[in-house]
């Protein structure tokens, strides 16, 4: 008995580029339709659409908030903005999709070092909003901590698959130096739930990358030695983690936002009923989560934790027979990033996290984050983009954990 192996990894075929089958192709938009994964997209899509029934939920607590007696913000300022910073998303994230394998991680790579450099710029002209110098002011603010995350988890998987060239490349050592400095640019800030969030990414490319158990055990004693010294020589990660075991105001908030959330019960009070909300602070971006709880009920709290789970579990299962090793982790690290950050929101709406001023990914209200999480989303689309008439023989991802080797 015969069997053909392919010997090369099956990627999506770019778009524009010609059909190997020789079918009719009218458009690069048919060719886009037919190789994207539809399930991910749809998954996206309705956590956008519950994100903007939120934020005009919410907009009206933040707007009556920041209204002065010189100006008045109308109760769905936040709203009308929203929309029209999702629909520039679903510009980006359809854009995003488009591109080949090639042409993402090039465009990932250069936005990660193009943020780095803007992180290296916010201590010294950074403008500072609520006590954190954050953003950067180019003619329109925008955070360079957002935009690096996709490039991030671009950039460090294709450092980590350098090894499949040559095995001898201390990946290992130069992709913990780009996440330390990254981090250590994050604390000055300080923004210590970015730096935990981008340490939980390359936490995870290096584990899919083959590292050893005993390395894993290594990191992960590290990471808790870090913690230690950010909680003894760092004041915003001190305040913040005695706030979460009890007092202080952002204590207070967290609590206020628990109880917002438990306030409408299963099925909520009803779409601009809620009342807790009303002093909520940021409730139109952090704790959106809790808004959600009051006026549209638990049960909808819970839709929106399946579905993340299943942009994860979507993620891993099309990774599962993957053969591109960069694709692999640059797809994995991506998920990583979007799960982690919107598990982290939750948890600190629930009141099991300390506060970390991180909004809920496709759901909040935001600019620059909403941009930023619409471009991660289409990247991760282009990098598991596929020609649906060919299969592949390899095991995959499923071999590669199996065997894994040591990274030097």
């Amino acid at each position: 008995m015969t069997s053909s192996i392919r010997t090369t990894p099956v990627a999506a075929r770019p778009v524009g580029s010609p059909d190997p089958f020789g079918g009719s192709r009218t458009s690069d938009m048919k060719i886009w339709w037919r190789e994207v994964d539809r399930v991910l997209l749809f998954l996206v899509l309705a956590l956008m659409a519950i994100g903007a029934a939120a934020v005009a939920a919410a907009s009206p607590s933040t707007a009556r908030r920041l209204s002065t007696s010189e100006v008045t913000l109308p109760d769905l300022y936040f709203f009308w903005a929203h929309i029209r910073w999702e629909i520039m998303g679903l510009a980006v994230l359809i854009g995003a999709s488009l591109l080949s394998r090639e042409n993402a991680r090039r465009i990932g790579v250069l936005l990660a070092v193009a943020m780095i450099g803007a992180l290296m710029l916010v201590p010294l002209i950074g403008h500072e909003v609520n006590g954190a110098r954050r953003w950067l002011r180019f003619g329109i603010g925008f955070q360079p901590s957002e935009f690096l995350k996709p490039g991030f988890a671009i950039l460090l998987a294709w450092v980590l698959s350098w090894r499949l060239r040559d095995p001898g490349l201390p990946v290992l050592a130069v992709v913990s130096g780009i996440a330390a400095f990254v981090g250590l640019l994050l604390m000055l800030q300080p923004n210590l739930g970015a730096t935990i969030l981008f340490g939980g990414v390359w936490f995870v490319l290096v584990t899919l990358s083959g590292v050893s158990f005993k390395k894993i055990a290594a990191l992960v004693l590290a990471s808790v030695a870090l913690l230690a010294t950010a909680y003894f020589f760092y004041g915003n990660a001190r305040t913040r983690i005695d706030a979460f075991f009890g007092g202080g105001t952002a204590f207070d908030h967290v609590d206020l936002a628990q109880r917002t959330l438990l306030s409408g019960g299963w099925f909520g009070a009803g779409f601009w009923l809620g009342e807790r909300k009303m002093t909520l602070p940021e409730a139109h971006t952090d704790y959106i989560f809790s808004v959600i709880g009051e006026e549209f009920g638990l049960i909808w709290c819970a839709l929106i934790v399946i579905l993340f789970l299943a942009i994860v579990g979507r993620a891993l299962v099309r990774l599962a027979d993957e053969e591109d090793l960069f694709a692999l982790l640059a797809a994995a690290g991506l998920t990583a990033q979007i799960g982690g950050q919107a598990f982290i929101n939750i948890l600190v709406n629930l009141q099991l996290f300390p506060s970390k001023g991180m909004t809920l990914p496709l759901v909040s209200y935001g600019g620059s984050s909403t941009i930023a999480v619409c471009l991660t989303v289409g990247l991760l689309l282009a990098m598991t983009r596929r020609n649906p008439f060919l299969t592949r023989e390899t095991p995959g991802l499923a071999n590669r954990l199996a065997n894994k080797e040591s990274v030097r």
